[in-house]
């Protein structure tokens, strides 16, 4: 039986199965949030994951979606994996439409914000915890084309940032994982002619994140964490 738990945000996607796997693998309970209607497993999604249905750009989906996660108390909620996203190419900035830049936020920050303050209570409550978020290279080292993105991944190193100062006292912590290109499937047929063996695969990402949820990293907060591969 599995002692503790874990909420893992965009948990089905190509790097949230990965994750996904690695918590089971570790014995740990693994609730995954998923888009009303395709609350049922889906391809790749390993044995032992709870899915439930929440929206999480709505605060009432993802209280409940949390509420669920952190109520078994023999496996109290103690990692939160923040990896809902999303990406858009677009144009220079005075060619994106405030519409299209708001999108890269509602996409990438309300998510990781509303998560992650529904569950704070709950880490706090069960004594300390983890919270892992996940930004990108971009941030760091932005590219034409992407401001919204851009902007959006950098709010999230902030936001990390914040939490970890806020809350790091009373035993939660907060790292950040930085993603270089994730070598997927819709990255790979958005790029069919990269060199696919230089990016990083999403099994080795996932090791780095339930390392930092783990107790073994008990010691590291507020960190910004690359995880380039060779790209």
């Amino acid at each position: 039986m599995a002692d503790r738990s874990v909420l893992i945000s965009g948990g089905a996607g190509g790097l949230g199965r990965a994750v996904s796997a690695a918590f089971v693998a570790a014995g740990w309970r693994v609730v995954v949030p998923v888009r009303p209607g395709a609350a049922g497993d889906g391809p790749g999604t390993p044995d032992g994951v709870l899915r439930i249905p929440a929206e999480l750009s709505d605060p009432e989906q993802v209280r409940a979606a949390v509420e669920l996660a952190g109520g078994d108390a023999g496996a109290p909620l103690r990692a939160v994996v923040n990896l809902a996203g999303g990406y858009a190419m677009g144009g220079l900035v005075h060619e994106t439409p405030i519409a299209d830049f708001e999108e890269m936020l509602a996409r990438n920050l309300r998510p990781t914000y509303l998560v992650t303050r529904s569950a704070l209570p709950y880490l706090v409550e069960a004594g300390g915890g983890s919270v892992v978020c996940v930004s990108s290279r971009a941030a760091l080292r932005p590219f034409p084309g992407a401001a919204g993105y851009v902007t959006a991944k950098a709010a999230v190193l902030a936001f990390a940032a914040a939490v970890d100062v806020e809350y790091r006292q009373s035993g939660v912590r907060c790292n950040t994982v930085v993603p270089s290109i994730i070598d997927t499937p819709a990255n790979r047929a958005a790029q069919p002619s990269a060199d696919h063996s230089r990016w990083v695969p999403p099994a080795e990402i996932a090791g780095v994140i339930r390392f930092l949820a783990s107790d073994e990293s008990a010691p590291t907060s507020g960190a910004t964490i690359p995880v380039y591969g060779r790209a």
